[in-house]
């Protein structure tokens, strides 16, 4: 009978002292409570503590996230959106976050959805879309704001997705479309003013130099014997230029006389065109200039 005894005394002894042994995690704090009330906080590792009379509750003190469900919220033009976050908070205040409030997470989320309806419902859409870094910043000082009291630190706030209606989609795809034609036709608009800029520096160049007219004529027409099917029209100013060349150079033969050894004077280019002249090269005469 003493030995049943010895035997449950030693049980019980064990079972006091696996109670009274406690082991606080290293991201963890342990708020001790004894005969419910606040005695100590614990830090990590191996913790005693007196049994029945001692309670500790473990607090993670690990950043945590926690998704914000997605929220209908009208803006403050009058456009309904959806939209949804993540917010990112820890606790600072182990003591705080136990006594103060019951369920510290499921409050931390019911104050972020409530939070996010009400900052975005003060921008409009176009804010919305643009200015989500303030937004987050807007919603992260209220939150901190509201859970300092509950020793809770709210680290980040970053929107995650917002969903418009299909007729804003279509109506901003056609404002997006419009906006780039309008760029399109400054742009044509601004080359065609380099342009004409560009062809009146030209055209004072040209009238300062004539000469530079007619070397553009012969370049355009080197440009379209490329093809030899072209019909080439020449222009009048090109016409008048070779006859004069024509004249300088039957002036030079005339003044040189006839040349030695029996040999033809130079023949002037008129003649090159009349149609003795292209008689006689048909024969293969030599060709003389008149007397």
């Amino acid at each position: 009978m003493s030995g049943l005894v010895y035997a449950g005394i030693a049980v019980v002894v064990l079972l006091l002292l696996g109670m009274s042994v406690k082991v606080v995690k290293q991201y963890e704090q342990g708020v001790l409570f004894r005969l419910g009330k606040v005695r100590s906080v614990r830090m990590p590792g191996l913790r005693l503590i007196i049994p029945v009379v001692d309670r500790m509750r473990r607090v993670s003190l690990r950043i945590v996230t926690l998704p914000i469900q997605s929220q209908g919220i009208i803006t403050r033009d009058n456009v309904s959106v959806d939209v949804s976050a993540v917010a990112y908070f820890k606790v600072v205040d182990a003591v705080k976050s136990v006594v103060a409030i019951e369920n510290v997470y499921a409050a931390i989320d019911q104050i972020a959805q409530t939070t996010l309806r009400k900052v975005v419902g003060q921008h409009t859409l176009d804010q919305t879309l643009s200015e989500t870094d303030q937004i987050n910043v807007d919603i992260r000082k209220i939150l901190d704001i509201t859970t300092v009291e509950w020793g809770v630190e709210v680290t980040l706030v970053e929107l995650k997705d917002i969903q418009l209606p299909d007729s804003m989609k279509r109506a901003m795809a056609k404002q997006a479309e419009a906006e780039r034609e309008k760029r399109a036709k400054i742009i044509n608009a601004e080359g065609e003013s380099l342009a004409a800029a560009a062809l009146g520096d030209a055209s004072d160049t040209m009238m300062a130099h004539p000469l530079a007219l007619q070397l553009r004529n012969l370049q355009t027409l080197v440009e379209l014997g490329v093809d030899k099917n072209t019909t080439v029209v020449f222009p009048a100013p090109l016409m008048s230029t070779i006859g004069e060349l024509g004249s300088f150079l039957a002036r030079e033969a005339g003044a040189a006389g006839p040349q030695a050894d029996g040999l033809p004077a130079a023949v002037p280019m008129q003649s090159l065109g009349t149609p003795q002249a292209q008689e006689a090269q048909a024969n293969g005469e030599p060709l003389s200039s008149p007397r």
